[in-house]
């Protein structure tokens, strides 16, 4: 093994950010087995040297991160900076004998780690944040690009009773959240990565040149997989009412409606719906407990 430790390459602004995004590319992708061995000498020897790698290694993983939040108007470097600390961390809690990948749990730390800077940096969010105006922040404009709703205005009626009733939160809370938002503005993609030096390009060159990274696509694989044990552990809190009426209302392709389920349980409509709503509530709740207790054991 090589004596020379590898370090994350300075990551000075916005100006050297081009640089940063090619040093990073460097570091080679570690397999499975590899991963492993590096991730128990940590934990067993505490080995500063096996750490390094795994960051180096999970850089690139980072900035493709960053990159889904660049529309928040923040420095992505900044993004960057702040995902690294939380991949460290992730580093740090990672238990190889868990089963899962490093980019699969490192991905909690550095998203919470990304959003609690958002959150801090956001005058819009400064202006009141509970969980709900939080879920709603950073699930708004995912929803409106699957609703195509792309204009600088208002969201059609049925576009605004679509999300309010997907995130379970009040209209008129998804009205004012894409209010404020829109004041904030998109980043461009053709904004300049350097001004002036050699070499300069936008944004839209480097993404276009990427193709999806493996530890990206094992993530992401493993991390749909995990959601999936997730929920089916979740549904248990439901009775069995509960649990055929959530799943054939929002868990199947062709969903039954509220008059079907009604005459199936001889109950009015409103009774349905209301047992959805307090089905998928449960959930919810349920779902953040088992992701706080796969979470917690670690970072104890």
């Amino acid at each position: 093994m090589s004596n020379s430790r590898p370090t994350v390459p300075a990551l000075g602004g916005e100006q050297s950010l081009n640089r940063y995004l090619s040093e990073i590319k460097k570091f080679p992708v570690l397999t499975p087995e590899q991963e492993y061995m590096l991730a128990t000498r940590y934990r067993e020897h505490d080995d500063a040297d096996a750490a390094a790698q795994l960051v180096t290694s999970h850089l690139r993983l980072v900035a493709k991160i960053a990159m889904g939040y660049r529309g928040y108007g923040l420095p992505v470097s900044d993004l960057i900076s702040e995902g690294n600390v939380g991949l460290m961390q992730g580093v740090k809690k990672f238990e190889p004998e868990r089963g899962f990948r490093l980019a699969t749990y490192a991905m909690w730390w550095i998203k919470a780690s990304m959003q609690e800077f958002i959150l801090r940096s956001w005058s819009l969010v400064k202006m009141g944040t509970t969980a709900a105006q939080k879920k709603l922040f950073f699930n708004l404009r995912r929803m409106k690009k699957q609703l195509e709703a792309y204009e600088d205005s208002d969201l059609h009626p049925d576009d605004v009773t679509k999300i309010a009733s997907d995130l379970g939160v009040p209209e008129q809370e998804v009205i004012n959240m894409n209010r404020r938002m829109m004041m904030g503005g998109d980043g461009s993609l053709n904004t300049p990565m350097r001004n002036g030096e050699e070499g300069s390009g936008e944004w839209l060159d480097w993404l276009t040149d990427d193709r999806p990274l493996q530890d990206t696509i094992v993530a992401d694989a493993e991390e749909a997989e995990v959601r999936r044990e997730m929920l089916v552990e979740a549904m248990e809190s439901l009775n069995d009412r509960e649990k055929h009426i959530l799943t054939e209302r929002r868990l199947t392709e062709n969903p039954q409606t509220l008059e079907e389920l009604s005459q199936v349980y001889d109950v009015s409509r409103e009774r349905i719906r209301q047992i959805e709503v307090r089905a998928f509530e449960k959930i919810q709740k349920a779902m953040q407990r088992i992701a706080g207790e796969r979470l917690m054991p670690a970072a104890a």
